[in-house]
């Protein structure tokens, strides 16, 4: 009988096939205690495995290139975190062999990060299937990871790490879903560079037994357990009126009645150019600068190699306009010659701009390699900080901006809540705003981004965070400047709408989104954007909000 389920749709599409769950975990090795003179072996097993596992990552970031070459590069970095290695090889030398070791080393530092209160929880997926991976190598077990099939199917699995997701193939896994993780998890936005349908945070979506048939809408986040033929067919042939649709409307992204609505892309470097380039973007709208710093956690990457990768993605679009965003290191991003290591709260600590302000000579190179990256180029290039909170803080990036003879925009993200509320004192520093609506939501509900059980919080349909976004709007729009959004809410077509009815001057997103806002954008006025921004305000809850909006946007 066919059952209803729903979670949390992070990736458009329709998926329909058999489920295949994800490979179980690796089982908690004995704990068992080893004669002193092996210690020295064990303890070369476990640098061998740690080694071996890094490297794997490694080669799997290559083979999928773009953003999430640069997620498994960090993966790797953690296997290979020297203080985690310590531990491990203390415990092998009081008795533990190397798999023990290794379990115990990241368990302990698993429940450091829950002890100060999952700022990091973000992470704790991801050391979690670096310990699999590690334990299994030296258990000589198969990896943790994708199923093997000859047929398509729909992946399930409780998580799923950015080593799985990274090169999941699309001819064979149809969809998947998860039942933890957030709509800006790592898994959530490889979904959506991959073009893979997937819903996240589905309780119970363990349950469902081996190679039962389900249909996946990772738009609305449905999941249709034994669907009936009249529901497949429903759902097939959405699928194929929506694919039309999009196929359909090409060019700028505009409202029926014209009112233009630049559609950019999120870039992470030059490997997600070709992708954007596909999809139509106008240009870039979040140039993700810290994936180049995260390559070596020890030092800032030099003002050449800074040059050569802005100016690879600059040269993509002649008279187009790319907004970089500084690095944005700190919290889920640490690096050790930038980041305080001691920090309680890092989410709430010295990241972003701040830790750029007590750091300007890596600010200055920064800044310096942009300017030097766009001499000769006919590009719009604008160059925004992170984390700003007040007046203050645009001021002192402004100045540095200035001082290092940058000839290019300089804007604020809005990301906490002050900044929204005092937008136009903000904007009497910068030329332009734009929102991250990710980390905008997570300040403003105090519930992490990457934590399942508060995804409810996370959803950008929340009416109180439309609200911050339409205050800057207006201040914007008050000052004669401009205001885009960033986040992964403008990959969603329907509050697309909803943040252009907001006063919201662009739309940036990830390159598989372009093409499903372009055409919903394209199908409504701006008068009637405009009422459903009023409609989903006017709602008290997210799921209020999209009905409102739905209702409004489809003539109801």
């Amino acid at each position: 009988m066919e059952t209803t389920l729903r979670g949390v749709g992070v990736s458009h599409g329709v998926a329909i096939g058999e489920v295949r769950h994800m490979g179980t975990a690796v089982l908690e090795p004995p704990a068992k205690q080893i004669p002193a003179d092996e210690a020295e072996r064990e303890q070369g097993r476990a640098r061998q495995a740690v080694e071996a596992v890094a490297a794997d990552l490694i080669a799997r970031g290559n083979l999928a290139g773009g953003e999430a070459q640069h997620v498994l590069e960090a993966q790797a970095m953690m296997a290979q975190d020297p203080e985690l290695i310590a531990d491990v090889e203390r415990r092998i030398a009081v008795g533990s062999t190397a798999e023990r070791g290794v379990y115990d080393a990241f368990a302990a530092y698993r429940a450091l990060l829950a002890n100060a209160g999952e700022y990091l929880a973000g992470r704790v997926a991801d050391l979690d299937d670096v310990r699999n991976r590690i334990v299994a190598r030296l258990l000589g077990v198969p990896m943790p990871g994708v199923p093997d099939s000859d047929e398509p199917y729909v992946l399930i699995a409780r998580d799923l790490a950015p080593a799985d997701t990274a090169l999941l193939d699309p001819a064979l896994v149809l969809g998947f879903v998860t039942e933890e993780g957030g709509p800006t998890s790592h898994s959530a936005i490889l979904a959506r560079a991959l073009g893979v349908p997937a819903v996240v945070a589905l309780p119970g979506a363990g349950e469902i037994g081996e190679g039962t048939v389900v249909a996946v809408d990772g738009s609305t986040g449905e999941i249709f357990v034994e669907p009936s033929e009249e529901k497949r067919a429903e759902m097939e042939s959405a699928s194929a009126a929506r694919k039309a649709a999009l196929s359909a409307v090409t060019g700028p992204g505009a409202t029926s009645d014209g009112h233009k609505v630049p559609l950019l892309a999120n870039v992470g470097g030059p490997g997600d150019v070709p992708a954007a380039l596909e999809a139509g973007a106008e240009g870039v709208g979040l140039f993700r600068t810290e994936f180049l710093f995260l390559d070596d956690s020890k030092q800032a990457p030099s003002e050449e190699k800074q040059v050569a990768a802005y100016r690879a993605v600059l040269e993509a679009f002649p008279e187009g306009r790319v907004v970089v965003r500084v690095l944005d290191a700190g919290a889920d991003k640490p690096l050790d010659f930038l980041t305080p290591a001691d920090e309680p709260n890092p989410a709430l600590g010295v990241r972003g701009l701040r830790s750029l302000l007590d750091h300007p000579d890596v600010l200055r190179t920064q800044l310096t390699a942009l300017s030097r990256a766009a001499e000769g180029l006919p590009v719009y290039l604008e160059v925004m900080a992170p984390m700003v909170a007040d007046r203050a803080d645009a001021k002192a990036f402004a100045d540095a901006c200035r001082e290092a003879g940058l000839q290019a925009k300089f804007g604020a993200m809005v990301e906490i809540p002050s900044a929204a509320l005092r937008a136009r004192s903000v904007l009497q520093e910068v030329e332009f705003l734009s929102l991250g609506t990710n980390d905008l939501a997570q300040y403003t509900f105090a519930a992490d981004r990457q934590v399942g059980a508060v995804s409810r919080l996370q959803d950008p349909w929340q009416p109180a965070l439309l609200d911050l976004v339409a205050l800057s709007a207006d201040a914007a729009r008050a000052e004669g400047k401009s205001c885009g959004v960033c986040g992964e809410a403008a990959s969603d077509p329907l509050l697309a709408c909803v943040l252009t009815g907001l006063g919201v001057t662009s739309l940036s997103m990830g390159a598989a989104s372009i093409p499903y806002v372009r055409a919903t954008l394209s199908k409504h006025t701006l008068a009637q954007c405009e009422r459903a921004a009023s409609a989903a305000r006017a709602a008290d809850s997210a799921d209020e909000a999209r009905l409102a909006a739905q209702a409004v946007l489809s003539g109801e």
